[in-house]
Formats: structure tokens, C-alpha cells, sequence
């Protein structure tokens, strides 16, 4: 599904596309695939070609927001969940650093070596 949302984002011009692997990081999807658009109208046109590569795999998404500003449109398939945005908006709310980056807290029942 991540290949598929990735041909479907750069058919539409689709810039910067990032996959970020979730699945040891947390439950909410196994990947989130980043991309932006220049303009509002741009991020719909690559919303829908996802929607349309998706939909002839038979697949749909869970939830969908965003698409009537367009500035940071989401379409959750459970397992991939799809951000596009407008430049603007993808510095501001900067997923790529949030979910890269390593966890503060040990697990349970691991410590860290003592200096």
C-alpha cells in the first residue's frame, strides 16, 4: 500500500515523499506516508488520485479529513496513513522529526548502563 500511495502521490507532482516505518514507534498505523503540494487545489488532485489507486485495489480509507482547506489533508487506510501538505504547513507541524525521533523513555525493565 505504501508503493501505491507513493505512485499515486508523484503522479499528481507530488513533492518531498516521505514513508516513516511506525510499526516498533507505535499502534496507531505501521506507516504514514508525508508528501506537500504547492497549493491547496494541488493536495486535493493528489488526495484523489490516492483515493482512486486505493479504490481499484478495493480498498477505502477509514477516515478522511482536510480535503475542504487543503492544507493538510489526511486519508487513513488503518494500516498507511496518508499527510499531504502545503509547505507552510508541513515545517509547522514537522511529523518527519516528530515521529523519527528516538524515544525518551526506556522500556520497562531495561536500564541504562551506569557511566
Amino acid at each position: 500500500m505504501v508503493w501505491l500511495v507513493r505512485k499515486a502521490a508523484l503522479s499528481k507532482k507530488a513533492r518531498d515523499v516521505v514513508e516513516i516505518d511506525l510499526r516498533r514507534k507505535s499502534s496507531l498505523a505501521d506507516f504514514f506516508v508525508i508528501c506537500e503540494g504547492d497549493t491547496d487545489r494541488q493536495n486535493r488532485a493528489i488526495a484523489e488520485a490516492v483515493r482512486e489507486a486505493a479504490g481499484a485495489k478495493g480498498v477505502l480509507p477509514l477516515h478522511a479529513a482536510g480535503e475542504a482547506d487543503g492544507a493538510w489533508i489526511l486519508l487513513d487506510y488503518v494500516e498507511v496513513v496518508v499527510h499531504i501538505f502545503l509547505p507552510g504547513e508541513r515545517v509547522f507541524y514537522d511529523l518527519e522529526t516528530l515521529w523519527n525521533t528516538p524515544a525518551l523513555v526506556e522500556p520497562a525493565g531495561r536500564r541504562r548502563a551506569q557511566a
